[in-house]
């Protein structure tokens, strides 16, 4: 979700609360401005499946032995410019498989890709340069370092899921 330089989100900005604030005890906006915005989490994925027979997969994020693959292949309701979804309030609920990340759930949640901000944060690396909250509340950065999907994406009412195959892509993980 697009954030509004509102006063209130400014004063997050300022206040660092990242720094010494621990994912666990954030409050709601907090939490939500740690999301950088990249929308890696809105590619379709897919587990490795031995009944796929002639894939070559390269790049993977593996976990109890399972590989998991992401794909340009983008959400429906990502807006592919801002990178925030057009419908947040009610991913979940249009989207069953839209996972929404929790304090809970987000050790469980092993795809995150390495530059997630909240996977940094939890794993103790702190934010990346380019994070919205390192530059004034602004995505420009991100973008530049082609961090974010934007320009690299195919909407699912587009792609042909039937050869998932073909879109695979190693980028998310760089």
């Amino acid at each position: 979700m697009a954030k509004t330089l509102t006063p209130e989100y400014k004063a997050l900005i300022a206040s660092k609360y990242w720094e010494t604030l621990p994912l666990s005890d954030m409050n709601d906006a907090q939490w939500e401005a740690i999301c950088d915005g990249c929308a890696k989490c809105c590619l379709h994925k897919f587990i490795d499946d031995d009944d796929v027979a002639d894939v070559e997969f390269t790049d993977a994020v593996k976990e109890g032995g399972e590989e998991m693959h992401f794909t340009n292949i983008a959400c429906q309701y990502l807006h592919t410019k801002n990178c925030g979804c057009t419908v947040y309030d009610k991913r979940t609920e249009l989207v069953p498989q839209c996972v929404k990340l929790t304090q809970a759930n987000l050790p469980q949640i092993f795809y995150m890709p390495p530059s997630c901000s909240y996977r940094r944060l939890h794993e103790g690396a702190g934010l990346a340069d380019w994070h919205p909250l390192l530059n004034k509340g602004k995505k420009t950065a991100m973008h530049e370092q082609g961090v974010s999907v934007r320009g690299k994406t195919i909407s699912e009412l587009d792609a042909d899921m039937v050869n998932f195959e073909d879109y695979i892509v190693s980028w998310p993980l760089a």
